[in-house]
């Protein structure tokens, strides 16, 4: 991001929230980056339309004093370099999966942890919950600020054999996801690859991976049914419930006049009905299209989702809680929700 432009908005920030019509003005300009494949505002991955309403809302109801642009298919910031970046006020907002930043963060690997979270309710009630907030001030404290709450559901598509119970994960090479997922898969017998969900599909073509934890959107958005013969649905049940917020900069956010800050946070907030129903409907439409290309679908049951929790709550969340004191309070709030 250009240091050019930084100093521009800096400068116009003593100005009124919003002038009258017909002032001379420019508009403060945000840049989301995200990893998904790019769309329209009626058409496509959810989370590139969750970006992109939130943009035509922001420039709607802000009279046009900022200026949303939305780049998708990380073709402003390669993936992994997106939360460094917000911190550093180099990148403006990112609808990002918060365990990609669990090297630099740790805490915000519970934004994956496995068996943790089992429902939208349960995920999207955190929010305005003892563990949503201390969530939130870890996140700002680290530099980036939630606008939207976003939680996804997710399933596994596999190349040759399904995935369902722990006992399949043994000799596969799976993508967990994140870190506590990954142990999960070890202690189950299974190879883990560490990579971003855009990178999945190559991994599955070259057979470096088996079999991929993703969520639903991203097992259709990314065209993983053109090479898994199984699909293991997470739309009912799952034990794998990802957070991927829209962020933004807090150095960014920090800068700009009150009125512009409660604009973003009031509609980042109106955004979260949007995200829960279309992904809610990814976890319907992804069985379909994999029926459709001929895959082998399979769903959870409660005996099966209890296996994964035992293995869960004796590796992934002993090991969480055991990094640090913040780690330890976040899964002790979470499992109270």
């Amino acid at each position: 991001m250009r240091i050019d432009r930084r100093h521009f908005v800096a400068g116009t920030l003593a100005a009124p929230a919003f002038l009258s019509a017909g002032a001379a003005r420019a508009a403060t300009t945000i840049k989301i980056s995200h990893q998904f494949p790019g769309g329209t505002i009626d058409q496509g991955d959810f989370r590139d339309r969750l970006c992109r309403k939130f943009a035509a809302e922001v420039g709607k109801r802000s009279n046009g004093d900022i200026k949303v642009e939305v780049y998708a298919n990380s073709s402003l910031m390669k993936t992994n370099a997106q939360f460094s970046a917000m911190r550093k006020g180099a990148l403006d907002a990112s609808l990002f999966p918060l365990p990609y930043a669990g090297g630099e963060a740790p805490e915000a690997n519970i934004g994956l942890m496995p068996s943790l979270v089992s429902s939208y309710d349960q995920g999207l009630s955190w929010k305005n919950k003892p563990v949503g907030k201390e969530l939130a001030n870890y996140l700002a404290d680290k530099g980036v600020v939630i606008l939207t709450w976003v939680w996804q559901a997710g399933g596994v598509a596999s190349r040759a054999k399904p995935l369902v119970s722990p006992d399949d994960a043994k000799g596969m090479k799976i993508r967990g996801g994140s870190r506590e997922m990954d142990m999960v898969l070890k202690a189950a017998g299974a190879a883990v690859l560490s990579l971003p969900s855009n990178e999945l599909y190559a991994a599955m073509q070259t057979g470096a991976c088996d079999a991929g934890l993703t969520s639903s959107t991203s097992l259709i958005s990314f065209r993983l049914e053109e090479l898994a013969k199984h699909l293991t649905a997470g739309g009912g049940k799952s034990y794998w419930f990802m957070f991927e917020p829209l962020l933004m900069s807090k150095a960014i956010f920090d800068k700009m006049p009150k009125a512009h800050q409660d604009l973003l946070l009031a509609v980042g907030g109106e955004m979260e009905a949007f995200g829960r129903q279309a992904a809610m409907a990814d976890d319907d439409r992804v069985v379909e299209v994999y029926k459709k290309a001929g895959a082998q679908t399979h769903a959870l049951d409660d005996a099966t989702l209890e296996k994964w929790k035992a293995i869960a709550r004796e590796t992934a969340w002993k090991d969480y809680a055991a990094k640090n004191a913040g780690c330890a309070r976040l899964i002790k709030l979470a499992q109270d929700v």
